[in-house]
């Protein structure tokens, strides 16, 4: 049996738990002390990491973790290159000796010592959705292949977290996921995307319960469609790049007119990332942005939930060009169009992208007010 001292997420109790695959009443854990030390945070990361000096790095000691125990918690922390070391650290009962995961080399301590409290009240309910994801993966995927996941796990994570804390949906019938009843969930794929088949049952409006059906879910994130619109010369700009659905589907056309476009990561707010996604797609700097919807994007199917913004904008006539993160492979050119030309995309039914419409149809209708106030 070994013991570990945990300074950082794990020191979250519930988290702890997803990853031993056990409650917390089932582990022995106490509060203890790496004296010497200070947890600080990581300059750019939610995490943090141990500083030699300081008070003391508070933590938890966690003894009697068994080999099982062990490859759980380096699946989880494998892909990240963490180390083990040995340390004595302080506890009530006295000095003990325990392992400790180091951080890999290259991190730089942020000056100000790490909360516990402060990353569980702004990350914890988004980790503990990322961590049940992470470990079900236990067994069948490598711990490289999870770290390669990482970033849609995260935010994947966070559009549950929006889900829940953002639900704006009106429902006269008044049912909730409640009456719904889940006999078995599998994954059936998993790569950048999801796909989740469910075997449930729900709630009638007749009274009862419905036979039990099988639905299968593409499990997408919550993302970003932003149209940058010019008051002064009325006009917008659209951008332009290849889309595998329009390709799989047959299209003869798969390059594509839409928004400015792209996925909310985990820590982002749908406005920072509306900012972002101008800036890296088409180099644009949106003065204000204004709400067109909140809205799913194919509820029969998909988690996918698109938060669409008109966004205020210089757009002058050198404004275009071609651009793209090469990172992420994009190869996107930008287009201006007025808005009697963008209008007439759509009475012609050549805007083929249902956010663009949306967004022309709400710029139609609050377009005199913009250019009032511009």
């Amino acid at each position: 049996m070994t013991s570990l001292f945990f300074y950082g997420t794990l020191r979250h109790v519930p988290l702890l738990s997803i990853v031993l695959g056990r409650p917390a009443e089932e582990i022995a854990l106490w509060p203890a002390m790496l004296e010497g030390h200070a947890v600080h945070a990581v300059v750019g990361e939610s995490f943090p990491m141990l500083v030699e000096g300081g008070d003391g790095a508070r933590g938890l000691f966690v003894e009697g973790l068994s080999a099982e125990d062990l490859t759980r918690l380096r699946f989880y922390e494998g892909g990240f290159d963490y180390d083990v070391e040995t340390r004595v650290v302080a506890t009530e009962s006295g000095p003990r000796e325990a392992d400790v995961f180091i951080p890999p080399n290259g991190l730089r301590a942020d000056p100000k010592l790490w909360c516990l409290d402060a990353w569980v009240a702004e990350w914890g309910e988004m980790t503990l959705h990322a961590a049940r994801e992470v470990m079900s993966y236990y067994g069948e995927a490598s711990a490289q292949d999870v770290a390669r996941r990482f970033a849609m796990i995260r935010a994947r994570a966070a559009a549950k977290v929006n889900a829940r804390q953002g639900a704006r949906g009106h429902s006269p019938c008044g049912f909730t996921d409640n009456d719904v009843e889940v006999a078995n969930v599998t994954r059936a794929y998993v790569d950048f995307f999801a796909l989740d088949e469910y075997d449930l049952r729900f709630r009638q409006y007749a009274g009862g319960q419905s036979e039990t059906v099988k639905r299968a879910v593409f499990v997408a994130t919550d993302a970003v469609i932003v149209l940058p619109y010019d008051p002064v010369r009325d006009r917008v700009l659209l951008v332009e790049q290849f889309r595998s659905g329009p390709y799989g589907r047959g299209d003869p056309r798969p390059w594509q007119l839409e928004p400015i476009a792209g996925r909310i990561d985990a820590g982002e707010t749908a406005e920072a990332t509306a900012h972002r996604e101008a800036e890296e797609e088409a180099g644009l700097t949106l003065r204000t942005l204004h709400d067109v919807a909140h809205c799913y994007a194919s509820p029969g199917c998909s988690t996918e939930f698109f938060d669409i913004f008109v966004g205020i904008a210089d757009l002058p006539d050198d404004v275009v060009g071609v651009s793209g993160l090469e990172s992420e492979q994009e190869d996107i050119r930008s287009y201006l169009f007025s808005y009697d030309s963008l209008m007439e995309l759509v009475d012609r039914f050549e805007a083929v992208n249902a956010p663009l419409v949306l967004a022309a149809l709400w710029l139609a209708r609050h377009r005199e007010r913009l250019r009032e106030t511009a």
